[in-house]
């Protein structure tokens, strides 16, 4: 039978290594899985308000991986009471400092006029709008003498509404005023995120 022999260089492990190695791997995975019972904040410590549009890579936009950060998203990425509700809790209780909203060009929320969105809902619903419960979950809540155009929220000016929803959070009380908030306009057509008024192609098309 061959002898083997074995060369214990500086690059082969020391014993007990290996074990060393497996149990970090399960305080990592546990750590993952329990993240919330720990009090262990995302990655960066960041939420992110965003439109639910399919062609935000939001993501990829913002260089973040899975872990990085919260992600709301709903039409038109405007920050609502369940935003505000979000942020709240987890700016308060999850150790998040930042927050950031992510507009975008070609909005849909920008594609009907308000009479014509509210004629379609109030189709949907049969014209008997009051008694549309906002939140099924809370049937005490509906939408009562409020206008439903101010429901819905369309959007005239993306810029504009980006700034908007960026004050909204900054100012709310229950978002705490340490709290870094920033907005974005992601650009369909280029794939890039600009600050929101900084319309470069306006700019270098113009004669200075």
């Amino acid at each position: 039978m061959p002898h083997h022999t074995h060369d214990h260089d500086a690059e082969s492990p020391e014993p007990g290594h290996v074990h060393a190695a497996v149990d970090r791997d399960i305080d990592v995975r546990d750590d993952w899985a329990r993240r919330r019972r720990k009090g262990i904040p995302t990655d960066k410590q960041l939420l992110v308000v965003a439109c639910m549009d399919e062609r935000i890579p939001v993501e990829e936009a913002l260089g973040l991986d899975l872990g990085d950060a919260q992600v709301f998203r709903n039409a038109g990425g405007k920050v609502t009471d369940d935003v505000i509700r979000s942020a709240a809790l987890t700016t308060q209780f999850f150790d998040t400092t930042e927050i950031i909203v992510v507009n975008h060009t070609d909005c849909g929320m920008m594609s009907a006029p308000d009479e014509a969105v509210v004629e379609g809902l109030e189709a949907a619903a049969g014209g008997d709008i009051d008694a549309v419960d906002v939140d099924p979950a809370l049937p005490e809540l509906n939408l009562g003498g409020a206008s439903l155009s101010d429901w819905v929220r369309m959007t005239d000016d993306i810029d504009e509404a980006c700034r908007t929803q960026v004050e909204l959070l900054r100012d709310h009380p229950l978002v705490p005023d340490a709290v870094t908030v920033s907005g974005y306009v992601y650009e369909v057509e280029s794939g890039h995120l600009r600050r929101p008024g900084e319309r470069v192609a306006d700019q270098v098309n113009e004669r200075v």
